[in-house]
């Protein structure tokens, strides 16, 4: 179920930090750490221990900076092969990115066009119905009309006898962007928590990617510390770091014994620290406003911002994201202006990398260790 979906006013939404860089390729992980013979956990920590000075350390540091008692919030969707080669009508060879499956058998899909390094940008179409047809043959998704609210975004329905995800699962390959300059096998793009899909089930367009340096050594380390670890599902659509699009439907499902585990971490004076944005959006959504969390599953189009503030989480896992990206409205939320502004100029200054294969940012409500 949704306990609330908040409808702000539209300069209320997303507000901007004062950020004053723009991330440059310097800033940006190429390529994942494995690809220079190094392990998934070789990437940095920032830790923001609420208002004292960040901390500069390494991710297998994270079990050391979290506390017996907190639990840490985990989302088990995998990743699927969300890119697939097509040929539009009246637009001639593109790439479809399908994003994610909405009620009403509708789908949100982002048709974009290759460019020189292999990847792709966002590609404009007239406003009009089309079909996009497989590079291999045969019809693939009835492209409808423009998203409401995106420039960039479709709503689509599959083609008669279609299986969209079956499809995707045979043909499709991982979603990747200009900043990566070559394509990297479906494991890549894959946590140590995911549950893999199988033809005709759901997953994730592009990777919940703040739990991929997690190894099974870190998560035993949690756990011998009397950290526990508990799952939600949420499968992410495509990323609007380049729309700044208002954050749209994704699926989500909340066990009940994941939301009996998130009361009892509060009851006992315990944090909850969720790993990675899709986790805060799972759980703010079966949250109510007494801060109670509930098991429920479907769509969610809950939006988090400082205005309404965070119930469920008491801190947040995550990658480095654009000064322009809407996920900063809920980072704030967790972290409060300040605090966040002071770590994203820290971590540019210190060369921090940012994107799906680089560096981490651990948003504590305390400071300090026990």
């Amino acid at each position: 179920m949704v306990i609330d979906v908040m409808e702000p006013a539209a300069d209320r939404l997303l507000p901007r930090l004062p950020l004053s860089f723009q991330v440059d390729a310097a800033h940006e992980a190429h390529e994942p750490p494995e690809a220079s013979g190094r392990r998934r956990d070789d990437v940095r920590l920032l830790v923001s221990p609420g208002h004292d000075e960040p901390v500069h350390t390494t991710f297998p540091s994270l079990p050391d900076h979290l506390q017996p008692g907190d639990l840490v919030v985990i989302n088990t969707s995998a990743t699927v092969g969300a890119a697939i080669d097509v040929t539009i009508d009246g637009v001639g060879v593109a790439v479809i990115h399908v994003s994610t499956q909405l009620p009403g058998d509708l789908w949100m899909v982002e048709p974009r066009r290759r460019i020189a390094n292999g990847s792709t940008e966002p590609l404009t179409i007239a406003p009009r119905q089309s079909t996009a047809t497989l590079r291999s043959g045969g019809a693939f998704l009835h492209l409808l009309r423009p998203a409401p609210g995106s420039s960039r975004l479709w709503l689509a329905i599959a083609a008669d006898g279609v299986d969209v995800a079956g499809t995707l699962w045979a043909h499709g390959r991982a979603i990747r962007y200009r900043y990566v300059p070559a394509d990297w096998p479906l494991e890549a793009y894959e946590t140590v928590f995911a549950t893999p899909s199988t033809g005709g089930s759901p997953g994730s367009a592009e990777m919940p990617s703040a739990a991929r340096p997690f190894t099974p050594e870190i998560v035993t380390r949690l756990v011998s510390r009397g950290i526990g670890i508990v799952p939600i599902v949420l499968h992410t659509g495509v990323s609007s770091l380049e729309g700044n699009e208002r954050p749209y439907a994704e699926r989500y499902h909340v066990p009940a014994a994941t939301a009996a585990a998130v009361n009892a971490t509060h009851r006992s004076g315990g944090h909850v620290i969720a790993i990675g944005t899709t986790v805060v959006r799972a759980l703010e959504t079966v949250t109510d406003s007494a801060g109670v969390s509930h098991p429920g599953e479907g769509w969610t189009d809950v939006v988090i911002t400082p205005d309404r503030g965070v119930r469920a989480v008491d801190g947040l896992l995550t990658g480095w994201h654009e000064p322009e990206a809407t996920h900063l409205a809920m980072l704030e939320a967790v972290a409060g202006r300040d605090p966040l502004v002071v770590s994203y100029e820290s971590a540019f200054a210190h060369g921090y990398l940012w994107h799906e294969f680089g560096d981490s940012h651990l948003i504590l409500p305390y400071a300090g260790r026990r």
